[in-house]
C-alpha cells in the first residue's frame, strides 16, 4: 500500500495542503514550528482516526474553521482506494471508496501505518496501556477476528465493573466471571501467538541498533498457573474493594530488559528510543509479511536524541523494510535515504514541492 496523494483542509496551521507522494521515500523539511509535524499528524489521522500526539478535535481544527477535512488516495497492486475523514462541530465522518459504514476499522485497514516520533521512548518508559495498544495493533492486522473479540471483552468487563461498583453478590458476579474469562482467555491465546512471532524480530532489530542482551516478555495480566475464571473468583473481595476488575488481558504488559537492566527505569532516554524503534519496525515487518503489502511509516524528526552512528543504523533498518516512508527534518538531508526522495519544504503552513 502506498499513499500517493494527500490533502488536508483546515487542519492545524493549514488552510489547505496538497502532497503528491513518492511510493517509497518522502522528506518534509523546514524550521521548528513550521508545520512539519502537523502534516504528519494529519496523515496519521487519516489512517487512525485520531492524533498520534493525543490532541483533541478542537486543537486539530484550524482557528476560525468548524471542521477539518482529510482526503487520500492509496494504491496497491490489487486496488486503488479513496479515503476521507472529517471531524469538528459537524461531528465525525469517514468513508472508504464512498462507503461510510465501515467505521474507523475501515480506515485502519485501508491505510495501515506506524509512527516514530520524538516521544516514541514512551512505548518503553510509559504506562502498560501503550504497550498493549502496540501489541493489539499487530494482532488486529494479523488476526481479522480480533477486533470483535476485544469489543465483546470490553463490554463484559464494563458490565462486571458496574456490578463491582454496586457491591453485587457473588451469585450476580458468577455468570459474568465465566463469560469474561472465556473472552479473556481467547484474547490471550491470540496475543501470545502473535507475540511469539513478533519477539524474535524485535530482538534481532534491537541487536542491530544497540547490541547487548535484550529480553521482551509478554505478561498476560494474571498468574500463569491459573485460569482466568479461577483468578476472578479468588480476587472477588479485592475487586469489590477497588470497584474494578484487577486481572485479565486489560492488565497485560510487555516487560523489557536491556543488559539485565529494566528498560523502563534504568536505561537512558536514547536507548529507550532505540528499543521503542526496534519494536515499531518489528511490528511493521510482521504485518507486512501477513498482509503481503508495504505499510506507511511516518518518521517525525528521527534524528532527535540520536548520534550520527545511531541514526544511520536506524535508517538502515527502516530502508530494509521497503515500506513507504514520510520523514521530517529541519534540514533537507537527502542522505537519510538510499535513493532520491520526494522533497517538500514547509514554511509558515505553506508547502512547496522541491522535487
Amino acid at each position: 500500500m502506498s499513499l500517493l496523494y494527500f490533502k488536508a483542509t483546515n487542519f492545524r496551521v493549514y488552510e489547505e495542503a496538497d502532497l503528491h507522494l513518492h511510493p517509497q521515500y518522502n522528506l518534509i523539511y523546514g524550521d521548528n514550528a513550521s508545520g512539519k509535524t502537523s502534516l504528519l499528524e494529519a496523515i496519521g489521522c487519516l489512517g487512525r482516526g485520531r492524533s498520534f500526539r493525543g490532541a483533541n478535535t478542537k486543537e486539530l481544527v484550524k482557528h476560525g474553521a468548524s471542521d477539518f477535512l482529510l482526503f487520500g488516495k492509496t494504491s496497491t497492486q490489487q486496488k486503488h482506494d479513496k479515503l476521507g475523514f472529517t471531524n469538528g462541530v459537524g461531528g465525525l465522518g469517514l468513508s472508504v471508496n464512498g462507503d461510510q459504514k465501515g467505521g474507523l476499522e475501515s480506515l485502519a485497514r485501508a491505510l495501515p501505518l506506524q509512527v516514530i516520533d520524538p516521544n516514541i521512548h514512551s512505548l518503553v518508559a510509559g504506562p502498560p496501556e501503550e504497550r498493549r495498544r502496540y501489541l493489539d495493533w499487530v494482532v488486529f492486522h494479523v488476526e481479522p477476528s480480533y477486533l470483535n473479540l476485544w469489543r465483546d471483552y470490553r463490554r463484559s468487563l464494563k458490565q462486571r465493573n458496574l456490578l463491582l461498583k454496586n457491591n453485587s453478590s457473588s451469585n450476580e458476579l458468577k455468570s459474568w466471571n465465566k463469560s469474561l474469562a472465556k473472552l479473556g482467555e481467547s484474547i490471550n491465546t491470540l496475543r501470545s501467538a502473535v507475540f511469539e512471532i513478533l519477539e524474535p524480530s524485535i530482538t534481532q532489530i534491537t541487536s542491530s541498533l544497540l547490541g547487548g542482551e535484550v529480553s521482551f516478555l509478554y505478561e498476560r495480566g494474571w498468574p500463569d498457573d491459573f485460569h482466568l475464571e479461577q483468578v476472578l473468583i479468588k480476587n472477588e473481595t479485592r475487586d469489590l474493594f477497588l470497584k474494578s476488575t484487577q486481572a485479565g488481558p486489560h492488565r497485560a504488559d510487555i516487560s523489557i530488559a536491556f543488559d539485565t537492566r529494566i528498560a523502563k527505569k534504568q536505561v537512558s532516554r536514547g536507548q529507550q528510543k532505540l528499543l521503542a524503534c526496534a519494536m515499531i519496525l518489528a511490528a511493521v515487518e510482521i504485518v507486512q509479511e501477513y498482509t503481503e503489502q508495504p505499510l506507511l511509516l511516518l518518521l517525525d524528526d528521527p534524528a532527535a536524541e540520536l548520534d550520527s552512528k545511531s541514526i544511520k543504523k536506524l535508517m538502515k533498518e527502516v530502508v530494509s523494510l521497503s515500506s513507504q516512508v514520510i520523514a521530517t527534518s529541519i534540514n533537507p538531508d537527502k542522505s537519510l535515504f538510499p535513493e532520491q526522495p520526494n522533497v517538500f519544504h514547509v514554511e509558515h503552513g505553506v508547502i512547496k514541492n522541491i522535487l
